[in-house]
């Protein structure tokens, strides 16, 4: 059994925000086939903030210790200050995961990124800190 830091457990035991927002400005999804968790964001934002955030996610422990952290982070923040909620500080947050589950981390953040991006998008709003990803969506379409 790897060991959770407290700060894991207690967010695995009692998640935070979970659920989904039926009219969700943005919705993000992020999943790992390899070991099968699956986490959706949704998000809410006024005035710029993330008013609220919520999420689902089908996984291990880590995985929903990680989606709690991570909305509890994102929750009243402005857009550009939830895209800087990266793997390495979610991590940080929970005091620290097993390496075997240092994925999760990475999952969280880009559920939130995916979930922020769609907003944006259907915004027209061009982002800091998301800028980079634009270039490989063109290929696509």
């Amino acid at each position: 059994m790897p060991m959770y830091s407290d700060k894991v457990m207690d967010h695995f035991m009692n998640p935070r925000n979970v659920g989904e927002i039926k009219d969700a400005d943005g919705v993000g999804e992020e999943g790992n086939p390899v070991c099968g968790d699956m986490m959706t964001f949704y998000i809410k934002v006024k005035d710029n903030r993330l008013e609220d955030v919520k999420f689902q996610t089908f996984g291990c422990g880590a995985a929903i210790a990680v989606s709690s952290m991570v909305s509890e982070m994102a929750k009243g923040k402005t857009l550009e200050e939830a895209l800087k909620i990266t793997p390495s500080v979610v991590a940080e947050e929970l005091g620290g995961l097993p390496k075997n589950k240092y994925h999760c981390s990475n999952l969280g953040a880009q559920a939130l990124r995916r979930a922020i991006k769609d907003y944006a998008t259907k915004k027209g709003l061009k982002l800091e800190g998301l800028e980079g990803e634009e270039h490989e969506e063109a290929e696509e379409n």
